[in-house]
């Protein structure tokens, strides 16, 4: 059986793994980014500002590789090197890599054992949340273990949990660095037990083993065929996320709601996205006209589940450069190609009169339900495998009334508009990211309009 704990997907479901040891440490990961984002649109980066950030601030989860978060914050800076090499941009992405990240188990995070691709970041490692053990790192590391100690040094911080931008010790849990300095200390001052990596180390590619203890199928670390490569060059990965989104549709069109399973694995199973619970796969059903697929990550190695249209999946792996559709032999069936449920729903793909014009249709469509949505709660009434959003919250109509599942780190459900196709979706996502979604279909009034 294939373990699927790495995939990334959007609705992010939170999987309990046991009894905790401790209490988790979490933020509103959104917020990481959102100076860093605001600099980006005034030096005119438009459209290219949210997919970064957005990128970025998942890093912050727990499920995160050691190196996603630096490699994130290259990208920033990659980005502000074609918009004038802008300041604001630059301080906030050194800012950023500096951030605490999620731990759910109250210990200390490791660090990223390479250097980074920009030297602006070189030094930089991430601060600690006070609450967490400053002798312990996530996986059992004690003190001294590979990943205990920031890359470049050659001795355990001190004090612990500290970095450049604040050297006196860890910030209080929930907190963001950009709220308490402007400074990422970088000019001049070299604080705690060693200097930062050399200006003329060279990047790695690898990223190092994602850590071992996570809570959520959302925003993991990608798979180690995949890797981590930098965000930089992104045709050492392009197509191969495409050939993995192949490989995993081709495996989960021989799985059956009945097929043996780890917790906390997902995948895609009669058309419906799938996750192991106590043993057994739980599905819920994407909607009329939509279908579970493992999808290509377009800024960074690795690969998604979501739910989407055919065409648009096929459109997303052949953007690649990988042949053979959606599982690579030429098939356009995956997910174990059965029919997929025709039951009307709120969040049910609308599909518009066909033309060359639909995605202005796509947005209103969003909006509208959007709208819908804002009026409903986990009582009000449902048809078995309606789909939509309740309370920020993904829910499927389950024996005539809601279940909801959580959206992960801050993230809200919204109803979006396809862009290769006529019709909507519902994913967890951010208000920004949403709103210029539905902006970017020329709809105008907002996320409903």
């Amino acid at each position: 059986m294939v373990n699927f704990n790495f995939f990334t997907f959007v609705l992010a479901v939170t999987v309990v793994q046991g009894a905790p040891v401790s209490k988790r440490i979490a933020q509103v990961i959104v917020d990481s980014t959102a100076k860093w984002e605001k600099a980006c649109l005034a030096a005119g980066g438009a459209q290219q500002c949210n997919p970064v950030s957005v990128t970025a601030f998942t890093t912050l989860l727990a499920a995160a590789g050691p190196c996603e978060q630096q490699d994130s914050a290259d990208a920033m800076i990659d980005l502000a090197k074609t918009l004038n090499s802008d300041a604001d941009m630059i301080k906030f992405a050194q800012i950023f890599a500096q951030q605490p990240r999620n731990t759910p188990t109250s210990l200390s995070v490791p660090y990223c054992g390479t250097a980074p691709k920009n030297a602006e970041l070189n030094g930089l490692f991430q601060c600690q949340f006070a609450g967490a053990d400053p002798t312990t790192f996530v996986g059992g590391l004690k003190v001294g273990d590979t990943g205990t100690i920031p890359f470049g040094l050659n001795a355990a911080l001190d004090p612990a949990g500290s970095c450049k931008a604040n050297p006196t010790g860890p910030i209080a849990d929930g907190t963001q660095l950009s709220d308490l300095t402007q400074d990422p200390g970088v000019s001049g001052s070299s604080n705690n037990n060693g200097s930062g990596a050399a200006a003329g180390s060279s990047p790695s590619s690898g990223a190092g083993a994602a850590s071992s203890a996570t809570t959520s199928a959302a925003s993991a670390a990608p798979s180690s065929s995949t890797g981590n490569t930098n965000s930089g060059s992104s045709s050492s990965f392009t197509l191969q996320n495409g050939l993995d989104a192949q490989k995993l549709n081709a495996q989960f069109a021989s799985l059956t709601q009945t097929s043996s399973c780890q917790e906390g694995d997902t995948a895609c199973i009669n058309d419906g996205f799938a996750q192991c619970v106590g043993g057994a796969f739980v599905i819920a059903s994407c909607g009329s006209g939509l279908t579970c697929a493992a999808l290509p990550l377009v800024n960074k190695a690795g690969t998604s589940l979501t739910c989407t249209t055919v065409t648009d999946a096929t459109s997303r792996i052949e953007a690649t450069g990988a042949t053979g559709g959606l599982t690579g032999d030429g098939s356009t069936n995956f997910a174990g190609d059965a029919s997929s449920t025709t039951a009307a729903s709120a969040a049910a793909v609308v599909s518009p009169s066909s033309g060359g014009d639909f995605k202005t249709q796509n947005g209103q469509d969003a909006q509208k339900l959007n709208a819908q949505f804002a009026g409903l709660t986990a009582d009000s009434s449902c048809q078995d495998g309606e789909n939509a959003c309740v309370d920020g919250a993904f829910a499927q109509c389950v024996g005539g009334q809601f279940t909801t599942t959580q959206c992960n780190g801050g993230l809200k459900c919204f109803a979006l508009p396809l862009v290769n196709s006529a019709g909507t979706s519902i994913t967890c996502t951010t208000d920004a990211d949403a709103q210029a979604r539905v902006a970017a279909s020329g709809a105008s009034g907002g996320i409903t309009g």
